[in-house]
């Protein structure tokens, strides 16, 4: 029997997993996607019915008031005799996942880019004035006015992908088959344009490439003009790109499926900007070929090329782009002449590690002062212009900009995020938020809708020249854990950490086996004064009988520039040791954690992290559960791997040492390794591969295979079933 059986009051939750599944990590009935008009006046997002709802909606927040705009229940536009699109057909079984419509598969790619977890409207795009927004669902477009009207359907030369209306409403740009399209909005106006017909199978306009979607943070490929006359266009030839196949063991009649993966070392796709305009004149847009000279640290890989296109827009002084070189170690930001395609750099900016894409940047203001990020003393603060952000303000996004306001989000103390406004006009720069927590918004006008992740739940909440309008309403469920977390910061580099006890512990009445729950890799924070689902998860463990510690060591956002940066040349070490030393400082202070018993479990590089502890800590870490990890460093993508570990072929000592697969003989503790078989983004070769080295090696191991679960598991029956699973795996390998 276990400790949380024998515990008097034991709170085991046995419905918490089937529940996390449910709610998709309790993001059903959030509302998200915000949208609010230039007066400040309409909010427009997209929410699912409740929190165990899977089918977004979109939503009109106006007057104090929620309105619904669009419910895919009672719209048309799936595939003849198939019913609603994105609604379940009839006929589904019992207990599965709703299986909605078939979308393009252009539009599958990029929504588990972005990680959708829903059906229906997941996303939406506005016209200038946000009096007319426009959506997908299953390749058909629909267009819905805000001051009322039932939504329509906008007729299409094919599937459409990334509908986006004209500046004034009377368009809208979509992607089919790789082609750009303009379609008029009403019915009997002009006819449907083809501005950019692809050239080949592997050219695609307007939309965004593996790389830059999954690792840069640009999901984006065309912006329309101010005037509603032109577009800025991405082309994209996936030509060189390496073509991989993802096959479904569970259906040996179903043909693999075919992906274009650049991995690290190989070679990107090849992305070109144009501006195409109404009138069918094209101008392709003249980057340059290569970097300004700069100096390097001695034996350091570089690449000067301009391979990646950062960030492009069309605003108020013309169309713009950010470049940044193969080595990414220097960006440059353009201003493009949209009649002739000339270049003019407005901003360079280097780093000998790298340089840092901040979401959002750079941007400008109404009057052209570029807004951008610059790191002093150790700390990434904002630029408006040639004004800086005040000392020991780590600025994580810019949220946008308001004439010449600018919204963003930073930390002082890296447990917190909070919305931050720099005013000219009001004296520089203040704080928006005030309640602890991780915050973030969506502006308009004098309108700031702020969305609050506190200790005490989720909130939205809209202002008004800072003061409380109201509310949207939040429909997740609650989970059936409370979280307890005690916050902690430990050892010499007082690493934050969260330490969650199981509710019915009373200090002295026994050791309790400790489970390490971190992700601890690069762009995420885990232990920060925020409700989570992560938080609820940890404190479900906690409720089986476990200690549970959750730590953000070196890597991870929000500790200065030198903390994010220890990882270059080396993804495990320095990441492994703060572990370690976490758990060693909470052991000293909590006699209650047995350090005999110690696992650790985690998901993508969380899984890695686990993997890695059982094979270079053995004496530590007694059995480890790891997820989609990627185990083999040259698998994983060019942008995201070669920032870290430069080039497999020129540093090769770098991938090596950051592998795990040439170290699986060293594994002597029970290990579960678990994958989705239709990954794409770390693809279940990861696992294969490690998976063969060990038994190569003699290694006893175990492999739970997620038939059809992608990077993101969202099967209900599936998600629920690995918390199960775990919680058995470490009850076995821990001995209770």
């Amino acid at each position: 029997m276990t400790v949380a059986e024998t515990a008097p009051g034991a709170v085991n939750a046995p419905g918490f997993p089937r529940q996390f599944a449910r709610t998709r990590r309790f993001a059903l009935g959030v509302p998200g996607g915000f949208a609010v008009s230039p007066d400040g006046a309409r909010v427009l997002f997209v929410r699912t019915g409740s929190g165990s709802d899977s089918v977004g909606r979109l939503w009109l927040y106006e007057d104090g008031r929620e309105r619904l705009l669009a419910d895919p229940a009672t719209l048309g536009g799936g595939p003849e005799g198939e019913g609603p699109a994105g609604v379940a057909r009839e006929g589904a079984l019992e207990g599965l996942e709703p299986e909605p419509e078939p979308e393009p598969e252009a539009e599958r790619v990029r929504r588990e880019r972005a990680r959708v977890v829903s059906t229906g409207v997941v996303d939406f795009a506005v016209d200038r004035h946000a009096r007319m927004a426009v959506f997908a669902l299953a390749g058909a477009v629909w267009a819905v006015r805000t001051d009322g009207g039932a939504p329509w359907r906008v007729p299409t030369a094919g599937p459409a992908v990334d509908p986006r209306p004209s500046p004034d409403g009377s368009l809208i740009a979509y992607v089919t088959g790789g082609a750009l399209r303009v379609a008029p909005v009403a019915a009997g106006g002009a006819e449907d344009l083809l501005l950019a017909a692809p050239e080949g199978p592997d050219v695609a306009y307007g939309l965004s490439d593996h790389v830059s979607a999954e690792s840069v943070g640009r999901p984006r490929g065309y912006w329309w003009s101010p005037d509603g006359d032109a577009l800025l266009v991405a082309r994209t030839d996936h030509a060189r790109v390496n073509r991989w196949y993802l096959a479904d063991p569970a259906d040996p009649a179903k043909p693999p499926r075919a992906i274009r993966y650049p991995a690290a070392g190989t070679a990107n796709a090849d992305v070109s900007l144009h501006v195409l305009r109404l009138d069918g004149t094209r101008t392709p847009v003249r980057t340059p070929a290569r970097a300004e000279d700069e100096a390097h640290p001695p034996g350091v890989w570089t690449d000067p090329r301009y391979e990646y296109v950062t960030v492009a827009g069309w605003d108020g002084h013309g169309p713009f782009a950010q470049l940044q070189t193969r080595d990414q170690r220097t960006t440059v930001l353009l201003a493009v002449d949209p009649v002739t395609g000339g270049t003019r750099p407005l901003l360079h900016r280097h780093d000998p590690d790298w340089v840092e894409l901040t979401p959002g940047t750079p941007t400008r203001t109404a009057a052209g002062a570029v807004v951008t990020t610059l790191v002093r003393d150790d700390v990434r603060g904002l630029c408006v212009g040639d004004v800086p952000s005040p000392p020991g303000l780590e600025v994580r996004a810019v949220l946008g900009t308001v004439g010449e306001r600018v919204y963003f989000t930073a930390c002082e103390d890296p447990a917190e995020t909070h919305v931050w406004v720099y005013d000219p006009a009001a004296g520089g720069f203040g704080r928006v938020s005030r309640e602890p927590g991780v915050h973030t918004a969506a502006v308009g006008g004098g309108t700031v809708v702020l969305d609050g992740r506190t200790p005490g739940g989720r909130s939205v909440t809209v202002l008004r020249k800072g003061e409380p309008a109201g509310r949207i309403a939040v429909l997740a469920e609650t989970p059936l854990v409370t979280p307890r977390p005690v916050h902690l910061a430990l050892g010499a580099r007082r690493l934050r950490s969260h330490l969650y006890l199981p509710s019915w512990h009373e200090p002295g009445a026994g050791r309790l086996p400790v489970l390490l729950s971190p992700y601890a890799g690069y762009g995420i924070q885990l232990a920060v004064r925020a409700s989570g689902w992560y938080g609820a998860v940890a404190q479900w463990f906690a409720e089986q009988g476990f200690a549970v510690l959750v730590t953000d060591g070196r890597g991870t956002p929000g500790r200065g520039r030198a903390w994010e940066t220890a990882i270059r040349g080396d993804r495990l070490t320095a990441p492994l040791a703060d572990q370690v030393d976490a758990l060693h400082a909470a052991a000293e202070r909590y006699p209650d954690l047995d350090p005999e018993r110690v696992g650790i479990r985690g998901w993508s590089y969380g899984g890695y992290l686990a993997i890695g502890a059982v094979l270079h800590r053995p004496d530590v870490f007694h059995a480890a559960v790891a997820g989609a990890a990627p185990t083999d460093r040259r698998l994983y993508d060019t942008h995201w791997e070669e920032r870290f570990l430069g080039h497999p072929e020129v540093q090769p000592d770098h991938y090596e040492r950051s592998s795990h697969v040439p170290y699986a003989h060293l594994l002597s503790r029970p290990l579960l390794l678990m994958h989705g078989f239709a990954d794409d983004n770390v693809v279940p070769a990861h696992t294969v591969r490690f998976s063969a080295a060990l038994l190569a090696a003699g290694r006893p191991h175990s492999v739970l295979p997620l038939p059809g679960a992608t990077h993101a598991v969202t099967r209900e029956e599936v998600a629920s079933s690995q918390l199960s699973a775990e919680v058995g795996f470490f009850r076995r390998s821990l001995h209770g």
